[in-house]
């Protein structure tokens, strides 16, 4: 990690606080684990810090987005951008049926990100 960087020192995306960093990017990434899916959101500030909201409420901050992108990887989360039918065939789920989490705040999104996967056929 840069030395210089200081994720406390970084404003997070806060709607109330005027001084706060907006968001340039959103991506939703999404894994397969014991039978759940799994997602993940992954916001890049306009500052180039990313961060990196998990299934149990966490927000994980990065230095960017290259390095949150190589958290997701490693943790064999996959991009739903980048998927096609066969991806999620693997799943054991449509393409179509695949939709992040959707809500007015992260407390609403909390108890969406995971959701158990059909017994394969």
């Amino acid at each position: 990690m840069n030395p210089e960087f200081d994720p406390n020192e970084d404003p997070i995306f806060d709607p109330e606080n005027e001084h706060a960093a907006g968001v340039a990017s959103e991506e939703w990434w999404l894994t397969a684990f014991n039978r759940f899916l799994v997602w993940a959101r992954l916001r890049v500030m306009d500052s180039g810090v990313a961060q990196v909201f998990d299934s149990t409420g966490s927000t994980l901050i990065y230095e960017s987005d290259d390095i949150a992108r190589a958290a997701l990887m490693d943790a064999e989360f996959r991009s739903l951008d980048g998927m096609d039918d066969d991806d999620a065939e693997s799943f054991g789920i449509l393409l179509e049926d695949m939709r992040p989490p959707e809500g007015e705040d992260d407390d609403e999104l909390v108890p969406q990100m995971t959701r158990k996967l059909p017994e394969p056929n």
